[in-house]
């Protein structure tokens, strides 16, 4: 049987019973030292797996297995369900060009010129296929923004998943996710996560160690609700929280939107060539002593410093003052700097108190009338489907605005938890490159045809007129394909054979994160049956190589036994192509080789014996 999770959960940390001692680092360490602790917690080194319910898209019981485990690894095909790609032409009975409509072209065959895609199917696996889509593309076209909107584990469960884990499951959950998309993004790319209270201390410990506590940005306060909410004798809840890193920390968000009405307070009552302007604060924030002087107006009044002094100095003020951005009151008891809209770029903060190069910064309490709220969320989808999907849907105005912050128009843009779809609308009306994962049966009956009321123009909701949407646009949808391990009906485990020797003996190698390389002609000086030349997979690990050979033999093939002479020939042109420190041979074949001539860098494993053995532990 696999390990099953049993106990309750308590807080876990590595050394929980030592205590640490902090001082300098040049001070003298003592052999018993030990390292400052990290997150742990009940079964932190394994993987969770759960069966997935296709009928009902979603997992069922969990339980813990080794992380390596093929299921949890495994690199499953992608099976095309179809292509959708506007077009547009004149409506029926119309003069030309007097009046287009959007008709969605769909398609059954491949089409490499579609970047878009919506994938049916769990998201860890999921995960693991588009690695290796994604490892082959340059960084550029990876992916630049992942917004996901995790399971909460509030102890409630959702018509649509199970969100009643255990905190160490959830960690497990989170965590291996986290751990896959860190890899598909690009070095200058963002990741977003909305949580609440329930696992939002748990997230953030978790993304310091996937993602460097230096790329963390910010903890955002987004208000999702503006009525009462909550539990009787607490306080009513008006917010959900937004974490948000980047991948490398030498990159920066964008700029806050600017709108309309956070340019009110400019006008040009002087007259000034510059434009409207507005008034700012010439004090300094903290006690500067050579920033303490007197300042003479023109008709020879003095205006006395405030009590921390200016923000300039004496000749920066003299040419602000030539320039015109400094100028003085009609009675010369003070003086005002101009801030110029023409130079505001983003979004200015209320505070007085912020230099120069902060004041285009994104603030981190983002309020409901401009970023939404959960009640907009389902009004749009309510007025696009005509019933509720979700409890919690995010608003199109809360991804847009994380989009803007994080992309340019081209971008990349994820969301492993799909939900109702909202992070790929919006991204296809930003004319944004999308990629989007959800189990569940609304990946067929609210996903799919909310994009293509997108593309077909019938979606004008949420941020369809703030941004232009006219349609168009195309995307592919795909169901992940089945597993290449199987139960027989008697309960014992073999490859599934209908998907065919080659395919299998290739994802094999790409689960355990082996890049198969076709560079070798293993053929050279030996004859393989029916040309099944065995297939070799290359995986380096610092400045070390490990290298794979699978061979197979299906069970309408007659090639089962692996004979000494075929087991050297393979070591020995491996060995000397590669030079690796360890050569691994996966075959289901019988092998003709004595324990005492096997060379100590070649293992021999016989497959899928060793996989279900493994599960069985």
């Amino acid at each position: 049987m696999a390990k099953k999770y049993k106990g309750s959960l308590s807080l876990e940390w590595y050394n929980k019973q030592k205590s640490i001692l902090v001082r300098n680092q040049d001070d003298i360490k003592m052999d018993s030292d030990i390292p400052a602790p990290k997150i742990n917690w009940i079964n932190k080194e394994d993987a969770l797996f759960y069966e997935i319910d296709d009928e009902e898209g979603k997992g069922l019981t969990p339980y813990w297995v080794d992380r390596n485990d093929i299921r949890v690894k495994e690199a499953r095909p992608l099976v095309l369900q179809n292509t959708f790609k506007g077009t547009q032409n004149d409506v029926e009975g119309t003069l030309p060009d007097t009046l287009k409509e959007w008709i969605i072209e769909e398609g059954k065959k491949e089409d490499s010129s579609i970047d878009n895609m919506l994938i049916k199917g769990d998201n860890l696996l999921a995960l693991n296929t588009l690695k290796k889509i994604l490892d082959n593309k340059p960084d550029e076209e990876k992916i630049k923004c992942v917004f996901i909107d995790p399971p909460y584990n509030t102890g409630n469960a959702f018509e649509q998943y199970d969100d009643n884990l255990e905190m160490s499951e959830w960690l497990s959950m989170f965590r291996d996710r986290l751990v896959g998309i860190y890899d598909l993004m690009a070095n200058d790319g963002f990741i977003w996560v909305t949580l609440d209270d329930n696992a939002i201390f748990h997230a953030k410990l978790l993304m310091d160690d996937i993602f460097g506590k230096m790329n963390f940005m910010g903890n955002i306060i987004w208000q999702h609700s503006l009525q009462g909410k909550g539990y009787e004798g607490k306080f009513s809840i008006h917010h959900n929280y937004i974490l948000c890193y980047r991948k490398n920390d030498e990159i920066k968000l964008g700029l806050d939107e600017r709108l309309e009405k956070h340019n009110i307070n400019y006008s040009n009552p002087d007259n000034d060539p510059n434009g409207d302007w507005r008034s700012g604060d010439v004090r300094n924030s903290l006690y500067r002593p050579n920033l303490i002087y007197d300042i003479k107006t023109p008709s020879g009044n003095v205006i006395s410093p405030p009590e921390n002094g200016w923000r300039w100095s004496k000749e920066t003020v003299k040419e602000k003052i030539k320039s015109g951005e400094i100028i003085f009151s009609d009675d010369e008891t003070r003086i005002i700097r101009k801030i110029y809209l023409k130079n505001q770029k983003g979004r200015v903060p209320e505070s007085i108190w912020f230099d120069k190069d902060l004041d285009d910064l994104p603030e981190s309490v983002w309020y409901g009338d401009e970023s939404g709220t959960t009640r907009t969320a389902n009004k749009e989808i309510k007025d696009l489907f005509g019933h509720k999907i979700f409890d919690t849907p995010k608003p199109e105005k809360l991804l847009k605005k994380i989009i803007h912050l994080s992309t340019n128009e081209g971008d990349l843009v994820f969301d492993s938890f799909g939900g109702s779809g909202t992070t790929f609308s919006v991204a296809h009306k930003m004319n944004r490159k999308w990629i989007g994962v959800e189990i569940g049966g609304h990946a067929d009956e609210v996903i799919l045809p909310r994009m293509l009321k997108v593309i077909s123009n019938e979606d004008k909701l949420g941020v369809s007129e703030e941004v232009n949407w006219q349609g168009g646009g195309s995307f592919k949808y795909y169901h992940l394909g089945e597993s290449i391990i199987t139960l027989n009906q008697d309960g014992t485990g073999d490859f599934n054979w209908r998907l065919g020797r080659r395919y299998i003996e290739e994802s094999f190698l790409a689960s355990y994160d082996y890049i198969i390389d076709y560079s070798i002609d293993l053929s050279n000086g030996f004859i393989f049956p029916d040309n099944q030349i065995p297939l070799i997979g290359l995986q380096e690990v610092g400045t070390k190589k490990r290298v794979a050979i699978i061979s197979l033999n299906a069970p309408d093939e007659n090639n089962n036994f692996m004979a000494y002479d075929e087991i050297f020939h393979i070591y020995q042109h491996v060995k000397r192509h590669y030079n690796p420190q360890y050569i691994n041979v996966f075959t289901n074949r019988g092998v003709e080789i004595a324990y005492e001539s096997k060379p100590d860098d070649l293992e021999v494993i016989k497959v899928p014996k060793a996989i279900f053995s493994e599960l069985e532990k």
